[in-house]
């Protein structure tokens, strides 16, 4: 016998499953492919499908699971890779903070959404209008489930894909210089007055010359953090005066 409020639970989950996907389709694309990519990357550096599988599964966060390969393949640094990861992820403490209304009443959902909150899924889940009828904490875990799922599917995919290849993969590392060039790239057409990009750019290049190619990227991001702070206050008054 079949409790009544069942069917009505399955009602409220399929709804908000309904709703959300039509948010995340257009995540799935590039998700998918930069997923794909990470897979066959990992292959590349010889490592086992079963790592991006789980990696994608445990860690979530692109830029850094790209990182990560470096990380495994160079001696055991655990406050290295924490800092490093803090550094590269820092911008997910505000989104947090800004989530953290929204999250209220979700129950044990909470847990996950906290955890597979991406710069995607926080987007969607902040702005989203959530249709009327629909259950709000549902609607958010689905959207942040299926743009996890996005990123798994491709990340698995790549990494079987990558023990088909019969080509040389020699270079195929490059992606990650790839995609941080196209990451600066975006944010200097966004930033008007490209003040961050230039000191960005500045403190890493100091950094090379002064710590040398594997010791310049954690006193870079620390001194970028720390020349944007203090400069915060006058980047926001040019801004407004445009």
């Amino acid at each position: 016998m079949h409790h009544p409020a069942a069917p009505a639970a399955r009602g409220r989950r399929l709804a908000a499953f309904r709703a959300a996907l039509p948010y995340t389709l257009p995540i799935f694309a590039g998700f998918w492919f930069l997923g794909l990519t990470y897979g066959i990357y990992m292959r590349a550096a010889g490592f086992s499908f079963w790592y991006p599988m789980c990696m994608s599964l445990t860690i979530f966060a692109g830029s850094m699971e790209f990182v990560t390969v470096n990380l495994l393949m160079g001696a055991f640094d655990p406050l290295q890779a924490f800092a490093m990861t803090l550094m590269i992820n820092a911008r997910h403490l505000f989104y947090g903070l800004a989530m953290l209304d929204k999250y209220k009443g979700t129950g044990w959902k909470k847990f996950y959404l906290i955890f597979g909150m991406c710069d995607e899924s926080f987007s969607i889940n902040c702005t989203a209008q959530v249709p009327p009828g629909v259950d709000r904490g549902w609607f958010m875990f689905f959207v942040t489930l299926l743009n996890h799922f996005y990123w798994f599917f491709g990340s698995t995919l790549g990494g079987l894909f990558g023990s088909l290849l019969r080509f040389d993969t020699k270079g195929l590392d490059f992606v990650m210089t790839a995609m941080f060039v196209v990451i600066f790239l975006e944010q200097w057409w966004k930033d008007g007055s490209h003040a961050g990009a230039l000191v960005g750019l500045g403190v890493s290049l100091v950094c090379l010359a002064a710590f040398g190619a594997d010791g310049f990227i954690l006193p870079a991001m620390a001194g970028i953090l720390a020349l944007l702070a203090a400069a915060r206050p006058r980047l926001e008054q040019k801004e407004d005066r445009t």
